[in-house]
C-alpha cells in the first residue's frame, strides 16, 4: 500500500469531518453553554453537505457531550463541552470506521435485475459500504420505501423505477433536499437527475444495423406500448435511425408497437396477437424486438406457425437474461452490461454522498451484441 492510499484510508468520513468543523466554527464564534448552535440546513450550506450528512455530525456531538437538542427548538451548546471538546478530532479519526449504508430499490426481481443486485453488491463491498435491497409492491410503496430508507439516515439510495413515466413527487422531494439519489435503467428528462442506464439508442441502433449487415432489408419491429418509458422509446428511435441511415424503407405494416404484456405469462405458447403480426407480414425476413421476452415469444409463435427461424425468419432481441440461450433456437441479443451498471451506479451515490451539491450527471453504459442462432445472412442457404 503506497502513501496516497494509506492516506485515503485514514480519511475521516464526510460526517465526521463536518462535526470537526462545526467545532471549529463553536469556537470561532465563542459560542457559550447553552448558546444555539448552526441548524442542519445552515450547516448544509456552510459546508456544501447535505442535510443527512449535516444530522449525522451533530448526532455526534450530541454523543460525544458537546452539544445538546431540544425538539422544534434547535441544538445548542452543552455546559460542559470543553471538557469534550479537545478530544473530539483526534478520537473521531481513531474510531473504528463504521460502514456507510447505502439501498437498492427494485420492482421485482427477474433474471436482468438479479444480475444488477449482484454487480451493485459487489461494488458496495468494494466501496465499504453496507447494502440494503427493498422490493416495492406498488407505485405508493415506492415513495413510502425512500421516505423510510431516508428517516432511517442511509446515506444514499440507488433507485429502480416501477415502470415510471414520470419522476414521482418524492423523488423531486428528495433531489430538492440534495439528498444522494441515484436512477438506474430509466431517465426522467423533465429533472435533471443522476441516471446510470444502458445505451439503449445506440443499443437497438446497433441490433438493427447487425441485421442490415446480414443482408435483410424487410425489417420489422416489435414493442410493448411505450406509455412514456423512455427505454422503450429509445430502442424504437435506435431502430428508425438505423433503417433511415441505410436507406431503407420504414413500412408501418411492419411495426408492432402495442404488444401487450399477456404474453409474459406462458413465453413458450404461441402469441394470437404476435401470430397475426407475423402472418400479415410475410414479407418481413427479419424482426428486432424491444426486449428478450418479446423476442421469445416471438420465436415460439414464429414455430408454431411453422415459420422457421432462423431459416425464414431472423430474430433479434435486446438485454440478454439467461434464457435467451437456453431457447430451442439460442437468441442473437443485445447484451446490457449490468456489471458495469451496478459499478457506474455505486461510485455515482458514493461520490454523491461525499459532495451533494454537484452537478446531476447521466452516465450511459453501452451494449455489445451477443451472436447466437435466431438469426441469418439473409439469401444464404
Amino acid at each position: 500500500m503506497d502513501n496516497q492510499d494509506h492516506q485515503k484510508e485514514r480519511k475521516p468520513l464526510l460526517y465526521i469531518q463536518t462535526a470537526n468543523h462545526l467545532m471549529e466554527e463553536i469556537r470561532k464564534r465563542k459560542l457559550q453553554p447553552h448558546d444555539l448552535v448552526p441548524s442542519e440546513g445552515e450547516i448544509a450550506k456552510l459546508y456544501g453537505v447535505s442535510r443527512m450528512t449535516a444530522k449525522l455530525a451533530l448526532q455526534i456531538l450530541e454523543k460525544k457531550g458537546i452539544v445538546y437538542r431540544h425538539a422544534r427548538r434547535g441544538t445548542f451548546v452543552s455546559a460542559d463541552y470543553q471538557a469534550h471538546s479537545e478530544e473530539l478530532v483526534l478520537k473521531a479519526i481513531e474510531e473504528k470506521k463504521p460502514m456507510r449504508r447505502i439501498a437498492l430499490v427494485i420492482p421485482n426481481i427477474d433474471d436482468y435485475i438479479g444480475r444488477i443486485i449482484a454487480s451493485v453488491e459487489k461494488e458496495a463491498r468494494e466501496a465499504d459500504c453496507h447494502l440494503l435491497i427493498r422490493m416495492t409492491a406498488d407505485k405508493e410503496d415506492e415513495s413510502i420505501c425512500l421516505q423510510e430508507l431516508y428517516d432511517d439516515q442511509v446515506e444514499g439510495i440507488i433507485f429502480y423505477p416501477r415502470g415510471s413515466t414520470q419522476c414521482s413527487e418524492k423523488v423531486l422531494e428528495l433531489s430538492l433536499l440534495n439528498y444522494p439519489l441515484v436512477i438506474i435503467d430509466r431517465i426522467f428528462r423533465e429533472v435533471q437527475l443522476d441516471c446510470v442506464y444502458h445505451d439503449h439508442y445506440h443499443g437497438a441502433y446497433k441490433t438493427t444495423q447487425y441485421l442490415i449487415e446480414k443482408g435483410h432489408q424487410e425489417i420489422g419491429y416489435i414493442s410493448m406500448p411505450f406509455d412514456g418509458v423512455t427505454s422503450r422509446e429509445d430502442r424504437y428511435r435506435g431502430y428508425l435511425q438505423a433503417m433511415l441511415d441505410h436507406d431503407l424503407l420504414v413500412n408501418s405494416r411492419n411495426l408492432y408497437l402495442n404488444c401487450l404484456e399477456d404474453y409474459m405469462y406462458q413465453l413458450n405458447a404461441p402469441n394470437v396477437q404476435l401470430a397475426s403480426f407475423l402472418g400479415n407480414n410475410s414479407m418481413l425476413s427479419a424482426v428486432v424486438c424491444a426486449d428478450d421476452y418479446i423476442a421469445t415469444s416471438c420465436l415460439y409463435t414464429a414455430i408454431s406457425m411453422q415459420l422457421w427461424v432462423p431459416d425464414q425468419l431472423s430474430i433479434i432481441g435486446f438485454t440478454d437474461i439467461q434464457l435467451a440461450s437456453l431457447l430451442s433456437v439460442p437468441l442473437t441479443t443485445a447484451r446490457q452490461a449490468t456489471e458495469k451498471l451496478g459499478q457506474a451506479a455505486v461510485q455515482r451515490v458514493v461520490k454523491r454522498m461525499e459532495n451533494s451539491r454537484e452537478g446531476a450527471l447521466t452516465i450511459k453504459i453501452d451494449t455489445t451484441i451477443v451472436e447466437r442462432s435466431s438469426v441469418r445472412t439473409y439469401g444464404v442457404d
